[in-house]
C-alpha cells in the first residue's frame, strides 16, 4: 500500500527562489532512494482559521509565506529504507554545510501518512 510524507514549512518570500533550488537538489535524492513524487508547494490561499490553520502551525511570520510539500513512496517498508539510507549517506545534496535550508528547519511540522481513500488520479 503506497505511503505518503507531508511537510508544512514557513518560508521567507524573499527566499522563494532558494526554497525552489534547494527542493531541486534534494527531492531528486528521494526519487533515488525510491519514491514515486515528489511535490512542492507555494502558499497561494492559506486562509486565517478561526482556531488553528497552517500559518500558526509553522508560526509564520507577515514576511513568511506557507509551503506544502508531500513525497509519495510505494509503500512504508520502502519509505523506511530510504530514510535509513539517507542517514548513514554523505550525499552532499542532503547535507545542510553544502545545502542550507532556506527557511527555518526547526518549525517544519511533518508526519508520515497511510492512504485511506484515494480517488481519481
Amino acid at each position: 500500500m503506497a505511503y505518503v510524507d507531508g511537510f508544512v514549512i514557513a518560508v521567507p518570500r524573499d527566499r522563494k527562489q532558494g526554497f525552489v533550488e534547494h527542493a531541486g537538489r534534494i527531492d531528486p535524492v528521494f526519487l533515488e532512494l525510491g519514491a514515486l513524487r515528489v511535490v512542492e508547494c507555494w502558499g497561494d490561499d492559506v486562509p486565517t482559521g478561526r482556531q488553528t490553520d497552517f500559518r500558526r502551525a509553522v508560526a509564520a511570520t507577515e514576511e513568511e509565506e506557507v509551503a506544502f510539500a508531500w513525497i509519495e513512496w510505494p509503500d512504508k517498508a520502502t519509505r523506511d529504507a530510504a530514510f535509513a539510507r539517507m542517514k548513514a549517506m554523505q550525499d552532499p545534496r542532503m547535507d545542510p554545510k553544502t545545502n542550507p535550508m532556506p527557511f527555518d528547519g526547526a518549525r517544519m511540522i511533518f508526519g508520515g501518512f497511510v492512504p485511506v481513500l484515494d480517488i481519481g488520479g
